[in-house]
């Protein structure tokens, strides 16, 4: 039945949901799993193939989250199911702590290659996002000799110790786990909506590169014990926020005047997925350490830490990992690079490109639209209660999630009141309209409703 379903790229919601498979599914997870997992609604997921998704009662979604922007090149990808299938029947595992193997090296060259920048790169290799930050740390702490870190707020950098300690996106990814990681700074994000030195004739990137030099600098820590500067070039779970291009390369000039490193945390926004390899392409900046993870591997876990060859020279033991650079992880992530290179960043930039020239009307046209923003297939829309407040308005957006998903449109939130777009770079123009008659109807539903 499912291979059938994929035939068609739009949704086939065959009953009320949730399914009484699906909810089965959802008792028992109550019953058994960790309550920390945050969940939009009932998907209950069974096969993937593409944009689309077969839940376990038959019915057939269009994915606008990825699994969190992972899934870059689509569910199952034939090619990189391919390259799992090959890598897994001759070497599952040895560990690049204490050994060597081809699939370390081949990787660490594709990534030097399309990275920011000409210099010299290495790679170390993890699981995931926060694996990845954890080690930027570590790194840029060891390479300096120094250890104050500045953040921005609304960041999100993970959930670990360390990387959470620079996350600042919501209290409650914080809260009940005492002390942090001290030597933490966060300054203000330049969030052209909501610029948080109010609205006016100055540029909000001016405006948090002065707070950054007169007031962090002058009046919290002095430059030179800072190691490094982390920022998310596009924020993420902060809502969809990019960075200005003249508010990054203005940072990266003081980062290096001062000797600090700037750390690209490009976990969410990287691998082709603004339309560009790195979204700190689109400012031209090369960030001295990079960290990469989600759609690096389509799916399989995969984090990468990699950094100019002249810092990444710590000493044997300092730091290694396990699982990281596991040869099946390796495989899909060679595979997912060929097709990113070969079509799919291309089509990121050009299928994002019709969805915000469709999208970018929305402001007018509705009282809870207040910003439409992003780049490729990175788009975020933010509900608000009125545009003449600005007042966010989490309800509108989780009556649009909620709404979508009973119209058979898999969407996510991010930040106080920003719906995300992430599809799998795959997505075509009709699948792309599609999504957006349906998030137009449910907003004009939600606001009905309000």
């Amino acid at each position: 039945m499912f291979e059938a379903a994929m035939d068609t790229k739009l949704p086939l919601v065959r009953m009320p949901l949730p399914g009484p498979r699906a909810k089965q599914t959802v008792a028992l997870d109550e019953r058994y799993i960790s309550p920390s997992c945050t969940r939009s609604y009932p998907l209950v997921a069974q096969r993937g193939r593409g944009a689309m998704i077969e839940d376990v009662d038959g019915n057939i979604f269009l994915d606008f989250a990825a699994g969190i922007a992972v899934a870059s090149t689509g569910h199952c990808h034939p090619k990189v199911v391919e390259a799992i299938q090959r890598q897994a029947a001759e070497l599952l595992h040895i560990s690049g702590t204490d050994f060597y193997h081809g699939p370390l090296v081949d990787m660490a060259q594709r990534l030097e290659k399309i990275a920011p920048g000409s210099d010299p790169k290495r790679v170390f290799y993890s699981n995931s996002g926060t694996e990845a930050v954890e080690a930027a740390i570590k790194l840029a702490r060891y390479a300096t000799g120094r250890d104050k870190l500045i953040a921005f707020h609304g960041c999100f950098h993970g959930r670990t110790m360390g990387s959470l300690s620079l996350t600042a996106s919501k209290a409650v990814q914080r809260k009940g786990f005492g002390t942090l990681l001290s030597g933490v700074f966060h300054l203000p994000y330049p969030n052209r909506y909501r610029c948080p030195f109010g609205a006016g004739a100055h540029d909000c990137g001016d405006d948090c590169l002065e707070h950054l030099e007169k007031v962090v600098f002058k009046k919290l820590v002095d430059p030179e014990e800072v190691a490094a500067v982390f920022i998310e070039p596009v924020q993420g779970e902060g809502g969809y926020v990019p960075a200005p291009a003249k508010f990054l390369r203005d940072l990266a000039d003081i980062c290096a005047r001062h000797g600090i490193l700037l750390v690209a945390d490009e976990v969410q926004s990287g691998m082709g997925r603004t339309g560009k390899w790195w979204a700190s392409d689109h400012a031209g900046i090369e960030p001295d350490i990079l960290c990469i993870a989600k759609g690096v591997a389509s799916g399989l876990p995969l984090g990468v830490t990699l950094a100019r060859e002249s810092l990444m020279r710590w000493k044997p033991g300092a730091h290694a990992s396990t699982f990281g650079g596991n040869p099946v992880s390796l495989a899909a992530a060679q595979a997912t690079i060929d097709l990113l290179e070969s079509e799919y960043i291309e089509n990121a930039r050009r299928v994002g490109e019709h969805l915000m020239n469709r999208m970018k009307g929305w402001v007018g046209r509705f009282g809870t639209v207040g910003d439409v923003r992003g780049m490729g297939l990175m788009l975020g829309i933010e509900f608000v209660t009125d545009h003449g407040s600005r007042e966010p308005a989490p309800q509108i957006r989780d009556r649009v999630v909620e709404s979508a998903f009973h119209k058979g449109l898999l969407l996510l939130g991010a930040g106080e009141s920003t719906l995300r777009l992430s599809p799998p770079l795959v997505i075509d123009t009709e699948q792309a309209d599609f999504a957006a008659g349906v998030i137009e109807e449910s907003i004009a539903e939600a606001e009905r409703a309000a």
